[in-house]
């Protein structure tokens, strides 16, 4: 798999660059990452009445209000009406067509995109129908670009669709589909509600992912990974809550904390959203960076691009800004984040080797020289 991509400019890190470079997303939910304008639109095309206002400027920092709360539960109510717009096989055939589109604009060479099939079912489509529909979406909107696509079936961990979810997406496993994960309010949903789906998946040689540690703390990880089997955590930085902190910053990691970074289990970690959520107050305060220096398996994802107002360039420029990542440090990330990937090891092995090393050759030869 040769790139045809020009490659960035080479000089220090900016949005420019960033979103030249190539990058991999693990993290990012469908129906959180609409365009304004297409909210709109489908809602005069399908009927829809309870958006907050027609202007598309508007929505757009209607959303960014809604979801910035900092609380899960409230950012969750912004997505009535994203869903709302995405309950025909046109609707979310165009808005997974958009997704590739803006992601594959963003220099994303390969991205997850996850999805709850079942919460578009409310005007009569059934699981197997919104799933194609979703990959009928990602195959058009990423042709003739760099960007490898999937999806990640979502069952919403208050209701008890999950096994009917996950072997849906079994069924789909050929055709695109690479993985099963819950989401939705994590406090009070443990994941081993959902056991028999994460055991069917488990029969089948089916990738599992899991959101934990995000709205809830190590037990809710603990049992993702020792009664479910999670394969990777969606978030899972409050992992942090099982460390001892000295009064010199010293750190010692708890038991689960060895676990997760000797077995190398990756954390799709969204920085941003995580402020959204109230986990931190700002960038500068997430443990992300002291995950990094631990070397946990860390990977930086979006989570909802609408939601948040990000994209995977902005959410690396505001980790440069924080932090001072360099070319090097984004280049790890991006390829823990490939080799944590759902993708067959030689697929993985194949964007590795020939996309992402290649391009950010150049970058990581650059080094700053002071005017004299």
């Amino acid at each position: 798999m040769e790139t045809s991509h020009p490659g960035p400019d080479v000089g220090p890190p900016t949005l420019e660059r960033i979103r030249q470079a190539p990058k991999v997303l693990l993290h990012d939910h469908l129906d959180g990452g609409l365009r304004p304008r297409t909210i709109i639109e489908l809602a005069d095309e399908t009927g829809y009445t309870d958006l907050p206002t027609s202007d598309a400027d508007e929505l757009a920092a209607w959303m960014l209000r809604g979801a910035n709360r900092k609380d899960l539960t409230l950012y969750l109510e912004t997505f009535a009406h994203t869903v709302g717009v995405m309950q025909t096989a046109a609707s979310i055939e165009r808005v997974a067509r958009e997704c590739a589109e803006d992601l594959a604009a963003d220099g994303v060479v390969y991205a997850e995109i996850r999805f709850a099939p079942e919460l578009h079912t409310e005007r009569g489509l059934d699981l197997d129908e919104v799933i194609e529909a979703v990959l009928t979406g990602f195959e058009a909107g990423s042709a003739g670009t760099d960007l490898t696509i999937r999806v990640i079936c979502s069952a919403m961990r208050h209701l008890d669709r999950g096994l009917e979810v996950a072997q849906a997406a079994v069924r789909h496993r050929d055709d695109g589909v690479v993985g099963f994960d819950i989401a939705g309010p994590e406090d009070g949903f443990p994941p081993d509600d959902h056991l028999l789906a994460f055991q069917y998946c488990h029969r089948e040689n089916f990738h599992v992912t899991i959101h934990a540690g995000e709205a809830y703390g190590p037990r809710s990880i603990w049992k993702a990974v020792q009664y479910c089997g999670a394969e990777r955590l969606g978030h899972g930085i409050r992992v942090v809550e099982d460390w001892d902190v000295s009064s010199d910053g010293d750190i010692q990691l708890g038991r689960l904390s060895h676990f997760l970074r000797n077995r190398r289990i990756p954390l799709e970690v969204c920085p941003t959203s995580n402020v959204n959520t109230g986990v931190v107050d700002r960038i500068e305060d997430h443990p992300i960076n002291k995950l990094v220096e631990l070397r946990f398996r860390v990977t930086i994802n979006t989570d909802n691009r609408l939601m948040s107002g990000v994209s995977m360039s902005s959410e690396m420029l505001a980790l440069v800004d924080a932090f001072g990542y360099d070319w090097a440090r984004l280049r790890w990330l991006t390829v823990n984040a490939m080799k944590s990937s759902f993708l067959p090891f030689r697929e993985r092995l194949q964007i590795i080797e020939h996309v992402i090393k290649p391009r950010y050759a150049p970058l990581e030869a650059w080094q700053y020289q002071p005017p004299l």
